[in-house]
C-alpha cells in the first residue's frame, strides 16, 4: 500500500484533524480488557485516540515518522499520554521487544502470517486482538493492492492460542470490510 515516503507525504498532507475511528472498534470496545493496548500501523491514531479517550494505555506503532508526530500531536491536544514507536512490519524481529499487551489492534493492515503467528506472546491472558480490513471479496480498487486483503487463511495460526469472539463481514461505500475479534485463551504461552 506504499512505502514509506507515500505515507510520510500523505499523512503531512492531511488536514488538522484526525479520521474517525473504525466502526466496528467502537461497536465492540466493551470487549476489550482494561489495560494497555498496541496498535499497529496505528497511521495518525483514529483508533489510538479513541482508546485512550476511553482510559486505555496506548502504544501506537508505525513506520511513517510523520504519522507518528500527528499523533503525538493529537494526544498532546486532548491532555493524553501515548507511547509511539517507528517500527518497518516488513522487518521479521518487527515486532520483537514491544512488551505484552491486554489488547491489540490492527486496522487497515495486512500482518504477515509470521507475525499474525507470533501475536500470542505479545498479549495477556483474556486479551483481545482486533484485525479489522479490506477483506478476500473486496471489489478491484486501484487503490488497494490483492496482497493487502485479508484472507481466511491468515488467520489459521491465530486460531491455536486464540478464540474467535466474534467475525464481521461488511460491504459499505469502501468497500468490503471484515473483522475479526479474538481472545487469547487462559494460560496460552
Amino acid at each position: 500500500m506504499g512505502d514509506r515516503q507515500f505515507w510520510d507525504d500523505k499523512f503531512a498532507r492531511r488536514g488538522n484533524q484526525p479520521l474517525p475511528p473504525e466502526k466496528a472498534l467502537v461497536e465492540h470496545v466493551a470487549c476489550f480488557k482494561k489495560g494497555s493496548v498496541l496498535d499497529i500501523a496505528c497511521g495518525d491514531g483514529r483508533n489510538s485516540l479513541f482508546l485512550l479517550e476511553r482510559g486505555f494505555q496506548v502504544t501506537g506503532i508505525d513506520f511513517s515518522r510523520e504519522a507518528l508526530k500527528r499523533l503525538e500531536m493529537f494526544a498532546r491536544q486532548r491532555n493524553h499520554l501515548v507511547a509511539t514507536r517507528q517500527v518497518d512490519l516488513n522487518e521479521p524481529d518487527a515486532l520483537a521487544d514491544l512488551g505484552t499487551f491486554d489488547n491489540i489492534v490492527i486496522n487497515h493492515y495486512r500482518l504477515n502470517k509470521e507475525s499474525l503467528a507470533r501475536l500470542h506472546s505479545l498479549v495477556s491472558d483474556e486479551g483481545i486482538l482486533f484485525v479489522c480490513g479490506f477483506g478476500h471479496a473486496h471489489r478491484h480498487d486501484p487503490t488497494i493492492r490483492p496482497e493487502d486483503l485479508i484472507h481466511p487463511s491468515d488467520i489459521d495460526d491465530v486460531l491455536s492460542h486464540f478464540r474467535l469472539l466474534t467475525y464481521l463481514e461488511e460491504e459499505n461505500e469502501i468497500g468490503s470490510i471484515v473483522t475479526y475479534i479474538f481472545c487469547k485463551e487462559k494460560g496460552e504461552k
